[in-house]
């Protein structure tokens, strides 16, 4: 079927179908409440179950959403250049030096656990499944942090990078890895919440059935409900949504060009999109500050817009999942899952308690949402265990992703060059030692010997 502007209509209209009644079914069914499952997530699946990948291959594809993998794979490389191109328009400045140790904490806890668990996902491709499998690529072991610790998003971004270089699996298994990284962020951090309670780790709650109802069904009461955005301008002249989603797309626009640029010019340097998109946002972020725009510019609207994004491309995400070679990998799939839930598991644990510092626990949770999920997940966690934002670990958080987001675009950017010029091996050693160097800053510090004072 040839693609037009009415199959984007269908795919996105089917999709906010689902995501609707994904929001539904949340609201509704108590079982879902209580595994704090995202509509995006319950979407996707809903794509893949009606979609052609099982109801239409049960029917011989008579009857079956229209959904196309491939299409949809290519709806989730676009939204997330949107994604990134936000980024920077509503980052937080920082602010003096209040706060510096707790920030420098969770820098060291994010910046290592990041760098390790690609480190691991690299090393395990390279040097295990790639020799146990013969139809296993080096690059394999990424899809679990590009998963895990990226998301969707990432997962979407080294799927369209590695399909240029004809591993067109890679797309399908770190797709995989962000789904049962979401599931995971959400089962195993209830766990541990439930194990915090039984025995006396969390700081702020007492008893796990004692939450709100608004975080069981994702439904804000009334009297909670707050602004999503402000308005610059008079609707008569120009919408203030039209004005904060077309200094999106300009961005994405100018990432899109320069990617091309560069391609052009450099045939064998790839500089993904959403790369790009990320370095003009920063562009336009500093252009804007400089000539008084920025006051013009909703921070909060654009904040919603990315959410929005994200959810669309959670949903593509899932859907674009091709269970046949999921199937054909089952094995060093799950194995991979297996090696990088147990390792970050032990990780914000075992780490966790020497250098987050005050309320370790509730930093933990939170950074387990992280390294398996989204942010939203991370937050969905940290405010069942303060509900209160007693521990001030988000705005540590927002002040050190400052200078963790450079490392983490890097080890995107840089994953397909290194892998499909065949210098994986140096990309392992370099983010190995890149988290073994942050550990050291801490145990400079002091922070590995000292104990949280919960």
């Amino acid at each position: 079927m040839n693609f037009t502007v009415w199959t984007l209509l269908i795919d996105v209209g089917l999709v906010s179908v689902l995501l609707m009644l994904g929001k539904l079914l949340r609201a509704k069914i108590r079982f879902i409440q209580k595994l704090f499952l995202p509509p995006s997530l319950i979407a996707g699946f809903g794509a893949l179950l009606l979609g052609p990948e099982i109801l239409g291959r049960i029917t011989g594809g008579t009857w079956c959403l229209p959904l196309n993998p491939d299409t949809c794979a290519t709806y989730s490389s676009l939204l997330i250049a949107f994604v990134f191109g936000c980024i920077p328009l509503t980052s937080t400045k920082m602010k003096g030096k209040q706060g510096s140790e707790g920030i420098g904490r969770m820098w060291v806890y994010s910046n290592a656990g990041m760098l390790l668990q690609w480190a691991l996902g690299g090393a395990l491709g390279l040097w295990v499944f790639s020799k146990l499998w013969d139809d296993v690529h080096p690059a394999f072991g990424i899809a679990m942090p590009a998963g895990f610790c990226g998301g969707h998003g990432t997962a979407a971004a080294m799927g369209t990078e590695f399909a240029k270089m004809s591993f067109e699996d890679m797309q399908s298994v770190s797709m995989t890895c962000a789904t049962v990284g979401i599931v995971a962020a959400v089962v195993i951090g209830l766990a541990m919440i439930k194990w915090g309670t039984n025995h006396g780790k969390t700081s702020f709650i007492q008893k796990y059935n004692d939450l709100p109802d608004e975080l069981r069904t994702g439904i804000i009461p009334k009297d909670k409900r707050d602004s999503i955005g402000e308005a610059s301008f008079s609707a008569i002249s120009l919408d203030s949504l039209t004005f904060n989603f077309a200094t999106v797309c300009v961005i994405v626009l100018g990432g899109y060009g320069i990617s091309k640029l560069i391609k052009y010019f450099w045939p064998a340097l790839g500089v993904p999109v959403f790369i790009c998109a990320f370095l003009v946002g920063l562009i336009v972020r500093k252009v804007s500050d400089k000539t008084g725009v920025s006051e013009y510019i909703s921070p909060k609207m654009i904040g919603h817009m990315s959410g929005a994004f994200t959810d669309f491309l959670v949903a593509f995400g899932v859907a674009s999942i091709k269970l046949a070679v999921v199937w054909k990998l089952l094995v060093p799939v799950l194995l991979l899952l297996a090696a990088g839930l147990l390792f970050t598991y032990l990780y914000v644990v075992l780490i966790g308690k020497r250098v987050a510092g005050d309320y370790w626990f509730e930093k933990a949770v939170f950074s387990w949402g992280w390294f398996t999920g989204t942010m939203s997940m991370s937050i969905a966690l940290l405010r069942i265990v303060d509900p209160d934002m007693r521990t001030k670990c988000m705005d540590e958080y927002a002040y050190a992703y400052i200078y963790v987001a450079p490392v983490e675009i890097a080890l995107i950017a840089l994953a397909p060059l290194a892998f499909g010029s065949g210098l994986g091996w140096l990309y392992v050693a370099l983010s190995t030692l890149g988290g073994v160097a942050t550990l050291a800053v801490a145990g400079r510090k002091g922070w590995l010997k000292k104990k949280d004072k919960a």
